[in-house]
C-alpha cells in the first residue's frame, strides 16, 4: 500500500490509522501518544493519510 508524499514508514501510518479506528481516538490524542514515544507528527497527518487512497 502506498501513501503519496509520506514522511513516515508505511507500517507506522497503518498503525496510527488502526488506533484511530479501533479505539476511537481523536487526531490530537494520537499526536500526544506518538509524542510520548518520541515521534513528532502533526494532528492532521492521520487524516491526510486515511483519506489518501
Amino acid at each position: 500500500m502506498g501513501f503519496s508524499g509520506r514522511h513516515f514508514l508505511a507500517n507506522l501510518i497503518l498503525q496510527i490509522i488502526r488506533w484511530y479506528l479501533r479505539y476511537s481516538l481523536s487526531y490530537r490524542n494520537l499526536e500526544k501518544i506518538l509524542e510520548e514515544c518520541g515521534i513528532e507528527i502533526h494532528h492532521t497527518a492521520p487524516y491526510r493519510y486515511s483519506s489518501s487512497r
